[in-house]
């Protein structure tokens, strides 16, 4: 055997799923989006957000255009609810979206919120609790978008084991309040005031497990490869999976 065809050979072998990723089935993930800022152009995004996961056999997505299923019971039907969304006008069936989120990761279901999914469910006081970090208005939203280095400050946690930092090219979040004990993953310091802000979070809720990255701020900045990698291995892990 010749040792370009060994190398050929050895790579292929390595390529291949293991015996778990081949038998296990796959992560039910239910994308919720629909409404957002108008500056966030979830149209565009959502397809884009879609393909990434997917490029992990693993991942199965469903997009759901309407955050109000979140009060049906078919939420319980998927492993990890992907919250791409901010709404404005109050949740009209508040009391049941409310109850069937809180209930899901409570009992052992993923929660992943992505970008300015932070300011979902505003007049929902106790939705800090699940997302770790909300919507603080009265902090500065972000830096001016343009290009950033994210660090992975832990490298031992499974999210980002082996994961290098990274370049982005995205809305640098700033504006992240709150009080929950959450675990950082990864960090950017901000060009304008010098300080440095969370990127990748995770926090467990009763049985389940929530990843939050206010990263994704447009089709450039969810498709570049260490957002993607990151997005991608956030929701393998809140559905109880090693990335």
């Amino acid at each position: 055997m010749s040792a370009m065809t060994w190398i050929l050979a050895t790579a292929l072998c390595m390529a291949e799923p293991t015996a778990e990723a081949q038998t296990a089935p796959p992560v039910r993930v239910l994308l919720v989006t629909g409404v957002d800022y108008v500056g966030h152009h979830w149209k565009e995004t959502t397809p884009v957000l879609r393909g990434v996961l997917e490029k992990d056999p693993r991942l199965s997505v469903r997009v759901i255009e309407d955050h109000e299923f979140l009060a049906s019971d078919a939420v319980f039907d998927y492993d990890v609810v992907l919250l791409h969304m901010k709404n404005y006008d109050p949740t009209k069936r508040a009391d049941q979206v409310r109850g069937n989120l809180t209930r899901f990761v409570r009992q052992g279901g993923g929660l992943v919120l992505y970008h300015f999914a932070l300011g979902a469910f505003e007049e929902w006081a106790e939705f800090e609790q699940l997302a770790g970090r909300v919507w603080d208005k009265t902090k500065r939203g972000h830096d001016p978008r343009g290009p950033f280095t994210v660090k992975i400050t832990d490298p031992d946690h499974p999210v980002t084991r082996g994961m290098s930092d990274f370049e982005t090219d995205d809305e640098l979040y700033t504006c992240l309040g709150g009080e929950t004990p959450i675990r950082v993953l990864a960090t950017a310091r901000s060009k304008v005031d010098g300080l440095d802000y969370p990127m990748a979070f995770v926090l467990d809720f009763g049985q389940g497990r929530v990843f939050h990255t206010p990263l994704g701020h447009d089709v450039k900045a969810v498709a570049l490869p260490g957002p993607a990698e990151l997005i991608r291995r956030g929701c393998v892990w809140a559905a109880g999976r090693e990335p």
